[in-house]
């Protein structure tokens, strides 16, 4: 168990306020525009802890840039991503999950790990 700064709370509450994914950087600034002390480091830092503890979903966006939401699921999950407006659904893969299971079976892997998410347009756009 990590322990809990003020900084991980602080990011985590502002996370948590924020629809959809949004970058460190754009966290950081609402955090600072608040009046937080908060370093940009120490946002990518508790970001990326959150992630690994299942509190933030993560992806990563078309150019690259690591993106994180509030985690709404528990456990294992895929998203579907609007390319416009950045509308995610979480999807349920059972097929995805058999895929994964038996690639890495078939490549002599095991405890194998996936990260899989969907871009396309939504119905809005």
């Amino acid at each position: 168990m990590r322990r809990q700064t003020w900084q991980r709370s602080a990011v985590r509450e502002a996370l948590s306020a924020r629809e959809g994914f949004v970058s460190a950087q754009d966290l950081h600034g609402a955090l600072k525009a608040g009046g937080s002390p908060i370093g940009l480091a120490t946002v990518y830092r508790a970001l990326a802890d959150l992630a690994v503890d299942g509190d933030a979903d993560s992806l990563r966006s078309g150019d690259g840039e690591a993106l994180y939401r509030a985690c709404v699921s528990t456990g294992h999950h895929h998203h579907l991503i609007c390319r416009s407006c950045g509308r995610t659904v979480e999807i349920e893969a059972d097929a995805i999950e058999e895929w994964a299971a038996n690639v890495a079976a078939a490549n002599g892997f095991r405890d194998a790990r996936h990260v899989v998410d969907v871009f396309g347009l939504c119905d809005r756009c």
